[in-house]
């Protein structure tokens, strides 16, 4: 079975960084896609960044030069995030995609005050 959780949400002033972790309950290089999405209240979620296949990673016009995504060898997929803007705040999602389905984390709350 397949679980994702994230963790490392939090409080953070403009201009701060924070880390986000999700934890898979498979080894990360055994999906074939994970990415980071987030959502705020009304709104649909929107993409953030994705690690696809061999290692090609994309993001969110919003974020680059802001955030980087990465993993590790083991069962832990992360996101930095850098030079915090209020319009971040959100509740951010780790999605895998494992054979053909799409799995979810519960998400974590990031809140960045101005």
């Amino acid at each position: 079975q397949v679980q994702l959780s994230e963790s490392g949400g939090g409080l953070v002033q403009a201009g701060g960084s924070l880390r986000l972790s999700c934890a898979a309950s498979k080894n990360v290089f055994s999906f074939n896609a994970m990415s980071w999405y987030r959502q705020t209240p009304g709104n649909e979620r929107e993409f953030v960044a994705a690690i696809v296949g061999g290692g090609t990673i994309r993001y969110a016009d919003s974020v680059k030069g802001r955030f980087t995504i990465s993993r590790d060898t083991r069962n832990t997929l992360y996101l930095q995030m850098n030079s915090l803007e209020p319009e971040d705040t959100a509740v951010y999602y780790c999605k895998g995609r494992y054979a053909t389905r799409d799995y979810w984390g519960q998400g974590t709350q990031v809140t960045v005050s101005s």
